[in-house]
């Protein structure tokens, strides 16, 4: 009988957030359709590295499995994606999981996104309401803005792209191409717009859209597909004319 094919991973470990990282080594019977999320789960069970030795589960977080959540970010053989969805098949082995660190590593794994939350709450990345419209009396959006937006409202702030960019980060105040990217969202939506002007206004301060370098490693890495230069770029013009407007007093 043909010995079962077992699957190596080297995962990077944190014991706490100021502790040094190190590697550990497991293997993982490979089945049809593995991928790296199914392959912890089996870790955690059994948490036992390839030289024998028993040892804490790694941390990592997870929820839908569906990428549409984006907790399970990490950089998988050096590329920041959705675990849930990379599958073994389509990985070079040994596998190298580790923490996106971009951001400040909880354990192992596991990171804190606060500062993208943080930095939609600065663009007032959401809409004012204090009604609501009869169906039949909603305001009508044009194709290119229905499509725009709905392409926009796909982001599910996994932090992929700050991964990615070479702006984000201690070297940087930038606060990344998907926070950068909402504002568009809600300066497109027929309520927000009111409030684009404040939006727009947040992102010429420092950190804002003058902090991308253009890259594009953002829409490279963008597990939903978003054209994020193409709305950087848009985003760029509408800031440049916010600016005369202020220049004016218009």
């Amino acid at each position: 009988m043909a010995e079962q094919r077992k699957v190596r991973f080297i995962v990077e470990r944190q014991d706490g957030p100021t502790e040094k990282p190190y590697t550990q080594e497991f293997e993982v019977e490979y089945r049809v359709g593995l991928n790296v999320v199914a392959a912890l789960m089996e870790i955690q069970k059994n948490p036992v590295t390839i030289d024998g030795k028993r040892v804490p589960p790694p941390v990592w977080e997870c929820n839908c499995l569906e990428k549409v959540c984006g907790a399970c970010m990490m950089v998988i053989n050096g590329k920041a994606q959705q675990a849930c969805c990379a599958l073994v098949d389509n990985l070079t082995e040994p596998i190298r999981l580790q923490p996106a660190r971009t951001f400040p590593v909880i354990r192992d794994l596991l990171i804190d996104r606060t500062v993208m939350f943080e930095s939609l709450k600065r663009i007032h990345g959401w809409i004012e309401v204090d009604g609501s419209w009869d169906n039949r009396e909603a305001p009508i959006q044009n194709p290119y803005t229905a499509e725009t937006c709905y392409e926009l409202s796909h982001c599910m702030t996994c932090g992929c792209c700050l991964e990615a960019c070479p702006n984000v980060g201690p070297q940087s105040d930038f606060i990344g191409p998907a926070p950068t990217a909402q504002t568009l969202l809600f300066n497109m939506h027929p309520l927000g717009k009111f409030d684009a002007p404040k939006r727009l206004n947040v992102l010429m301060e420092k950190g804002g859209i003058t902090s991308c370098g253009n890259s594009q490693n953002c829409e490279r890495v963008c597990p939903k597909g978003i054209k994020l230069t193409q709305h950087l770029a848009q985003l760029n013009r509408e800031v440049n004319k916010q600016a005369l407007r202020n220049m004016f007093n218009h």
